[in-house]
């Protein structure tokens, strides 16, 4: 999530998760594609952009199905911090580049860690999915990235 803002939790750029209860919230779902050298993996996200709930993201959230995940649209390119307060899920947080390409992943962020971090490059978007998604499936810095029906489904 953004780190003051959102999701795992974002710093001053975003974070973690919906609902109070165990399960994402009924919405709109998105998918992003991810072109490894395995071959294509595709993520069925939630989608945030909107300050508030870019800021919450996955917090509180105790399941993330396998294939699953949350897209924050964070507005602008930017080095961009998450952190985990109140995640408690291991989460992946691949940042994407406004050209869509993975720009780097924090892999295996655990439950509420609250140092922020990032990796050093800019990124537009922050994906989140569940912890060694990447490792597991050869997603890298590089990875390339194919958004469907992203804007319907932002909230």
């Amino acid at each position: 999530m953004p780190n003051g803002s959102g999701g795992a939790s974002a710093s001053a750029s975003g974070g973690g998760g919906g609902g109070g209860g165990g399960h994402a919230p009924a919405a709109a779902l998105a998918k992003v594609h991810l072109e490894s050298a395995s071959g294509t993996r595709t993520v069925a996200v939630e989608v945030v952009k909107s300050p508030g709930l870019v800021q919450k993201g996955l917090m509180y959230r105790k399941y993330l199905a396998p294939e699953a995940g949350m897209l924050f649209l964070m507005g602008d390119d930017d080095d961009h911090y998450f952190w985990m307060k109140n995640t408690l899920i291991p989460l992946d947080i691949m940042f994407i580049t406004g050209d869509l390409q993975v720009a780097g992943i924090l892999e295996n962020m655990q439950p509420h860690d609250t140092r922020s971090k990032g990796v050093g490059k800019p990124s537009r978007y922050v994906l989140e999915v569940n912890g060694g998604y990447a490792k597991a499936h050869g997603i890298a810095a590089g990875t390339k990235v194919r958004f469907e029906g992203v804007e319907a489904a932002a909230r």
